[in-house]
């Protein structure tokens, strides 16, 4: 079997995207996702999105963290998969599409540059200035300084194996207030290692920063390892943050076909 892909990054967050409208993926297949998302024996990427049919909606978004698992909602994803769905000319500068956690709209920018509304968002867990977000998927926020010195991978991995989130797992994201920005690093569940940038750890990010300054309407410029973006929302309350909009590039890097019958890892 030849299995067409198409290759997409959203700020160092890389995405297998496959057009599944006629449903002939086997998306049963942990291991099948896990080969193609494996950087060794695979097509490597951070995670792998299903584009298919809904009533109602432009498109239906799956997605799979790279252990083959399906996963939460991905920012990133939600934006590389409807800059894919733009390029397959399913929409044109708006749509409407369910994902995992619910309906979302977005807005093309440009063929590579995507503004993806996410949920609200109308509880923060307070620890000790230690933040736990959901934004779609599970975050805990933790500001610090110098984290372009921290060992993310080490101390990402010690959080999230914590008692607290060993059973759900849970995102890591270290941020540090910059003059004009933030600077965000995130260890990521499902992928169980940092990536250069990820969409709703980063909307986590800004809404705890927001909570932390005790700041109103709100934009943050946020800058990743893989690349800058921006988040948006207005605040109705100290804990409900609504109209919130993620932007940044979302490319397509190449398309190409794997023959899975000579594959010895599936």
């Amino acid at each position: 079997m030849t299995l067409v892909f198409y290759k997409y990054e959203g700020a160092g967050n890389d995405f297998i995207l496959i057009d599944d409208r006629i449903n002939t993926f086997d998306s049963k297949n942990e291991k099948l996702v896990a080969f193609l998302c494996d950087r060794r024996f695979g097509i490597g990427a951070d995670g792998l999105m299903l584009l298919q049919n809904r009533p109602g909606y432009d498109f239906k978004m799956i997605y799979y963290n790279s252990d083959g698992l399906e996963g939460s909602m991905c920012g990133n994803g939600g934006r590389c998969i409807v800059a894919f769905a733009n390029y397959l000319g399913l929409i044109k500068d708006k749509t409407h599409f369910l994902a995992i956690d619910g309906e979302h709209k977005a807005e093309v920018i440009a063929s590579d540059y995507i503004k993806l509304q996410m949920q609200d968002v109308t509880k923060i867990d307070d620890t000790d200035g230690k933040y736990f977000v959901n934004t779609g998927s599970p975050h805990y926020v933790i500001f610090d300084s110098a984290i372009a010195k921290k060992d993310v991978f080490s101390e990402g991995r010690t959080i999230r194996n914590s008692p607290r989130f060993k059973a759900e797992g849970t995102n890591v994201n270290f941020v540090e207030e910059k003059e004009d920005h933030l600077f965000i690093r995130t260890y990521e569940r499902g992928v169980e290692n940092e990536t250069l940038a990820c969409g709703t750890g980063i909307v986590a990010s800004a809404i705890s920063a927001a909570y932390k300054n005790n700041a109103p309407t709100k934009t943050y410029v946020v800058k990743a390892l893989g690349g800058n973006l921006k988040v948006s929302f207005d605040r109705k309350t100290p804990e409900h943050f609504t109209d919130i909009w993620l932007e940044g590039p979302a490319t397509r890097v190449f398309k190409g076909e794997i023959d899975l019958s000579q594959s010895r890892h599936i």
